[in-house]
């Protein structure tokens, strides 16, 4: 099917930057939250990097205006059924996907394509409680998502060839560059990259290094432009403890097993740089470990 409006449920870290990059691409855009401070924030933060975008040349004034105006923000979530794409860039709780869902199907149109931007929880079961899972699959975009290149594209057991065809298309569209994965916990990327950070944490709470000693090695030593414990601190800690326990749920494996400093840091609700505090404490003019 040809998709000319896309739907987004969530306004934060993830959800402003799909409306940001869809709306440069030319589709209507309508972005739902239940909190309008978080619509407006998100607006907010849009118009800044679209105006950066502008600064560094990439963009004209006028791509930046349009792209606004193709925005439209709305509390009420049905409002979104409408669209000829649907994707869920809430919190990575499954209880809390599986509800939006079902709430979405009664205003959806037949034909629209229902997708998730969850970075590792299974589309198989997700699609499973709505009533269309040949037309539901993952799509899951890195963070930012305005600088980053990839999408994660995850069929589901019933994901049908138009599906994943359509998906691809807008994927290309963006100027961004797909990469298959299966259904499989956490995917490609965070099946990956997650147990690297959780083995740095384990690193950091077994005193083979400070947090700045790890950093510095990783970036140096591996040419990585941040170090993991700053790129946990970037994804947030709760959303690394959310991927771990997937993994470790999901493959049965105890080489997933989060570390439990990494639960720590959580419980105490040190997540990083949305609170100010994780592995570096950024509350002054520049971070400082917190070990």
């Amino acid at each position: 099917m040809s998709i000319r409006s896309i739907g987004i449920i969530g306004a934060g870290q993830m959800g402003n930057g799909i409306a940001h990059v869809c709306a440069l691409a030319g589709y209507d855009v309508v972005m739902s939250d239940i909190s309008r401070e978080a619509l407006d924030n998100a607006m907010g933060l849009i118009d800044r990097n679209l105006g950066r975008q502008v600064g560094r040349g990439k963009i004209s004034p006028e791509d930046k205006d349009a792209s606004l105006k193709r925005i439209r923000l709305t509390l009420d979530m049905t409002e979104v059924g409408p669209s000829d794409l649907i994707i869920e860039a809430a919190t990575e709780r499954e209880t809390v996907k599986q509800a939006i869902f079902e709430d979405l199907l009664p205003h959806l149109k037949p034909e629209t394509i229902l997708t998730s931007n969850t970075s590792s929880i299974s589309i198989t079961r997700l699609a499973s409680r709505t009533d269309r899972p040949e037309k539901f699959m993952g799509f899951h975009f890195m963070n930012p998502v305005p600088v980053m290149q990839l999408v994660e594209l995850i069929r589901g057991i019933a994901t049908d060839e138009g599906t994943f065809e359509a998906c691809s298309g807008v994927v290309e569209r963006l100027g961004k560059t797909s990469a298959t994965s299966e259904d499989f916990p956490a995917f490609i990327v965070n099946r990956i990259l997650m147990p690297m950070i959780n083995e740095a944490v384990y690193a950091l709470y077994e005193g083979v290094g400070s947090v700045k000693s790890i950093d510095t090695s990783m970036k140096l030593g591996a040419n990585h432009p941040m170090g993991p414990l700053e790129l946990a601190d970037f994804i947030g800690l709760d959303t690394c403890l959310a991927i771990m326990n997937v993994l470790h749920d999901g493959l049965a494996d105890t080489k997933y097993r989060p570390c439990p400093l990494l639960t720590k840091y959580v419980e105490a609700g040190w997540l990083g740089r949305k609170t100010q505090r994780g592995f570096y404490d950024y509350r002054g003019e520049a971070p400082v470990p917190t070990r």
